[in-house]
């Protein structure tokens, strides 16, 4: 599908959508009291306004704007369309209820008087109420969700851990997307967090840019703090390898992918490609794999078998960025690995999530999205993500840092 193509369907099912939603409003908001009729008329045309204008600016001007505020634009875009997707709904309810209405007093070659203006008020109103809801959560996401950093933490139980590491503390951070922050002083209380943890050994499951390496420069010095006495271990996320940046050539799109694994080991990483390594305490010493981008319908570097061919350890950690990569491979042909920590989800960076609830929208996407699985002995985790991309924002679903502690059986 061409660009042109694509922002002209944009367009239209914005405009389709704009039209059909104004066309029930104005035929109403005349009756309602001078503040509510105030409200939604312009609530109504500064989000159709800006969306438009949003629109416009990642077009037209997307080449000379900075990736975050692209990043902004498309926020406009998204929360104007839920909001507007949501009134939508109700209106289409009372739509087919008036049509079914005529429709019988048609068959029935009556004229009674509908009763159910009020009914159309009712939805209507009841329409605006629940539209309010993306509106505002989303709009106060961007203003308060996207360096809101939050620790998880959890105990796993592992049969044959090796005595020493028992207790073995494991910060997992995943998803910077360093092209997306604006607010270096927000991110660095983002990284004294990670470094107040404590950690033993540190873990980064990908995603470090959104497109290029260029992004982290800004932020290389404050990530480079990130460190551990066992060291920090990191693998790739589908977003680093540039398939999603346009590119003039394609040895441009391959510099941009040598200088983002050269970015790990400017930040003092050690990223694991399609091989693995050990984390030894004496003559003890567990395994830890690290693969490249492996995601169902995503980017496929990720070669399992050749970077866990020759492994010998009794407990087996996996660093993958797509989750999937859990249901399609390794609970399949690889029953012996203990761990495997992902992210990617980003949790849709919205959602809700409580003690004894969670959903999100990703869920519709993926079966496992945020926090610990375990299947016949074999976890799963997944992080939220510490950066943000697309919105830009988090509600319900904050940037994290996990924190996992091994344990012993006894």
């Amino acid at each position: 599908m061409s660009s042109v193509f694509f922002f002209i369907t944009v367009l239209v099912i914005l405009g389709l959508l704009e039209w059909y939603l104004y066309r029930g409003l104005r035929s109403r908001w005349h009756t309602w009291s001078s503040w509510l009729n105030k409200v939604v008329k312009y609530t109504f045309f500064a989000f159709l306004l800006l969306s438009f204008m949003s629109v416009s600016m990642m077009y037209f001007f997307s080449s000379y704007q900075p990736r975050w505020l692209q990043g902004f634009w498309f926020s406009f875009v998204i929360i104007n369309l839920i909001t507007k997707i949501t009134l939508s709904v109700f209106f289409i309810i009372d739509d087919i209820r008036r049509i079914s209405l005529f429709t019988r007093n048609k068959i029935q070659k009556t004229s009674k008087p509908e009763n159910g203006i009020e009914r159309s008020e009712f939805l209507v109103k009841a329409g605006l109420a629940f539209a309010a809801i993306p509106l505002t959560s989303l709009s106060w996401g961007m203003i308060a969700g996207p360096y809101r950093y939050k620790v998880f933490s959890e105990n796993v139980k592992i049969p044959n851990l090796p005595k020493p590491f028992d207790g073995l503390k494991i910060v997992q951070i995943s998803d910077i997307h360093s092209g997306s922050f604006y607010n270096k002083e927000a991110v660095q209380k983002g990284v004294d967090l990670v470094m107040a943890q404590k950690a033993d050994v540190i873990f980064f499951t990908g995603d470090l840019v959104n497109d290029r390496a260029t992004e982290m420069e800004p932020y290389l010095k404050m990530f480079s703090e990130i460190s551990a006495p066992m060291g920090v271990y990191s693998i790739l996320g589908n977003h680093d390898y540039g398939d999603y940046a346009p590119w003039d050539s394609e040895e441009e799109k391959l510099e941009n992918k040598k200088a983002i694994r050269e970015l790990h080991d400017r930040l003092g990483w050690r990223l694991l490609l399609n091989e693995h390594v050990y984390l030894e305490k004496g003559k003890n010493k567990i395994g830890l794999i690290g693969v490249e981008n492996w995601g169902a319908g995503f980017h496929q570097e990720g070669d399992l078998e050749k970077a866990y061919k020759g492994i010998e350890a009794p407990v087996k950690l996996l660093l993958s960025h797509d989750p999937t990569h859990f249901d399609e491979i390794v609970k399949k042909d690889f029953k012996d690995i203990n761990i495997m920590f992902a992210g990617h989800t980003h949790g849709a960076q919205m959602g809700i999530e409580t003690a004894n609830f969670k959903w999100s929208p990703i869920s519709l996407r993926y079966a496992k999205w945020a926090g610990l699985y375990e299947e016949n002995g074999q976890y799963l985790y997944i992080n939220r993500g510490f950066g943000f991309l697309g919105y830009a924002g988090r509600f319900g679903i904050m940037p994290e840092i996990t924190v996992m502690k091994l344990q012993a059986e006894d």
